[in-house]
């Protein structure tokens, strides 16, 4: 086994524009023309494709490219129980000139996990290390899904089956500090989180927007969030990295959020107990190095 860990001088965050034969495998699906196996199939291909090229250019991570995935996110509460999704009508429409359609993701019971998916997905990627190269599972942060069901949109279906929103913080907790072992177990040492929740709260108007909460509430839920991933990030093993990945949307290149990390950098650079951060800087959207300074690591 690859002894390889993040982070690495140069790296990515994992994933990659599909191949189009992947896209119309994967239309084709949609429509009932191919089974479920050829699809997996066309996927094992583009992404056996993917890491020759990632191997190729030099890099020392491999990915698959999130090719398994439909989106960045929700694939990973789909591989829940008490998670059902089913197709949008108005899409998501926070991103900047265009609705992302996207399947609506709901809630129907409490959330629990048996065997995700995304453990067998790795294995695929893990049995295409060599020396020079580790394997990198990427998938939504705890926080991040606990924000997606407590929002302004979902919270009131959620506290159906909840008596509080930390009750349910409890059940997001269990359920990664299962995957996080299974993902240790096949083998993988290295977990990127991808965190968009803190890409939102840089902006102000849609902070309060898409939580729900007043503005003066704002600091105790980054306090929630960081509690929550620092819980499960305690969960690992010591050989285990786990790094972060915050970004503002990225939907057909278009974008959800602008922002400097000012507001947030307190709770999430000072705090939140992540081996390194990938982000966006030192650009307009979102501004400049100086909130870096806080980081609690060198």
């Amino acid at each position: 086994m690859s002894t390889l860990h993040e982070p690495f001088r140069y790296d990515y965050v994992g994933s990659f524009l599909r191949p189009e034969k992947l896209k119309k495998a994967r239309a084709e699906f949609d429509k009932g023309t191919i089974t479920r196996e050829e699809l997996t199939n066309v996927e094992d291909e583009c992404i056996r494709e993917l890491v020759a090229k990632q191997k190729k250019a030099g890099y020392h991570v491999i990915t698959d490219g999130e090719f398994r995935r439909a989106t960045w996110h929700l694939d990973f509460m789909w591989g829940l129980n008490g998670i059902e999704h089913k197709k949008t009508v108005a899409g998501n429409t926070t991103f900047d000139g265009e609705a992302a359609m996207i399947d609506d993701t709901f809630m129907t019971g409490r959330i629990s996990v048996d065997r995700h998916p995304f453990v067998e997905h790795f294995r695929f990627v893990k049995a295409l290390e060599d020396e020079n190269t580790v394997a990198k599972q990427t998938m939504p942060s705890p926080g991040q899904v606990y924000a997606f069901f407590s929002g302004a949109e979902l919270k009131e279906k959620t506290l159906e089956f909840y008596d509080s929103l930390e009750q349910f913080a409890d059940d997001i907790v269990n359920v990664y500090v299962r995957i996080i072992h299974d993902l240790y177990e096949a083998g993988c040492r290295n977990v990127q989180l991808d965190d968009c929740v803190w890409g939102g709260l840089v902006n102000k108007e849609m902070a309060l927007s898409l939580t729900g909460e007043k503005e003066e509430d704002l600091p105790k839920l980054m306090d929630l969030l960081v509690d929550i991933n620092n819980r499960v990030i305690a969960s690992k093993p010591s050989d285990m990295t786990i790094t972060s990945h915050v970004c503002r949307g990225n939907y057909h290149s278009t974008y959800f959020s602008s922002g400097a990390y000012d507001t947030v950098a307190e709770p999430l650079f000072g705090r939140e107990n992540i081996d390194a951060y990938y982000l966006e800087y030192d650009d307009e959207r979102s501004g400049g190095f100086e909130p870096l300074k806080i980081c609690n690591r060198q």
